[in-house]
């Protein structure tokens, strides 16, 4: 697989000298699902506007898509990459849902005749298909964000930045949105998602986890390898996924629960057995 993101040695600092991130360096492969985690002040927001060309006065190297993130290239990196944000309103502008959706593909010139079958297929993708006449004020969290994903895919983008996309909404909301992501991978194998996200249930879906501290990359690796250090998360104010906290408390039990259960349908099978 080829690195659709590479970090090399990024370092921000801003204007009253605070250093919000401190050497980090990592790469995000084609094809995967990631998530960003960490507590306030750890450097998640402000990484995310590195990789977005919204803090273009870095040290170190960004690249996307072999292009490094300068001025020259701005244009054609953001072209291939999809922004959802924390807070959908912040983000549309079209009057009904399928205005909001048509926006990009009308900055993109594309044909009305073509834009009418794009905006359709992605939004019954979404489930926001019967939303396309109304107002995007008048949907709930949730539907929001359904719609915001939907514009940002009908921009056909290579990679997906969700930024905080799921804090503002209900578990079930939540529960919504990842499921949507991993349809979404299944439809779309080379398609690349970084989430950044509080959510430590939702990293637990991820293929792989980077935990940033103070800055700087702290932990790195599947959810399994992540998670399993429970003393060095807590350390930094973090907890793991419910199902690895409970596997471990049971092992302090003596049960002895297998390493590779993740997940609790698996652990409730376990000790059904």
């Amino acid at each position: 697989m080829s690195d659709v993101v590479s970090v090399q040695h990024l370092s921000y600092s801003y204007v009253d000298e605070t250093l919000a991130l401190n050497d980090v360096s990592f790469s995000l492969q084609e094809g995967k699902y990631y998530c960003l985690i960490g507590h306030n002040g750890s450097g998640k927001s402000t990484l995310a506007k590195c990789l977005m060309g919204l803090q273009p006065e870095f040290e170190g190297r960004i690249e996307l898509f072999g292009m490094p993130l300068n001025r020259k290239n701005i244009y054609a990196i953001r072209s291939r990459v999809g922004i959802v944000f924390q807070n959908p309103d912040n983000q549309f502008v079209g009057s009904t849902v399928a205005d909001d959706i048509a926006f990009g593909l009308e900055n993109k010139r594309v044909p009305r005749e073509e834009m009418q079958e794009i905006i359709e297929r992605f939004a019954t993708q979404t489930g926001v298909d019967e939303y396309l006449a109304r107002e995007p004020s008048m949907l709930s969290g949730g539907q929001k964000q359904r719609v915001a994903i939907a514009g940002v895919l009908a921009m056909n983008p290579d990679l997906i930045i969700l930024d905080e996309a799921t804090s503002m909404l209900d578990p079930r909301g939540k529960e919504e949105i990842i499921t949507l992501i991993h349809r979404l991978r299944e439809q779309r194998p080379n398609l690349t998602i970084l989430s950044i996200t509080h959510d430590v249930e939702e990293a637990a879906k991820a293929d792989e986890v980077l935990v940033l501290n103070s800055g700087k990359v702290f932990l790195q690796g599947t959810p399994l390898e992540v998670f399993s250090r429970r003393e060095e998360l807590q350390s930094i104010r973090l907890s793991a996924p419910f199902v690895y906290e409970l596997a471990a408390e049971l092992r302090a039990q003596g049960i002895q629960v297998p390493d590779n259960i993740t997940d609790l349908s698996s652990l409730e099978e376990f000790l059904c057995r």
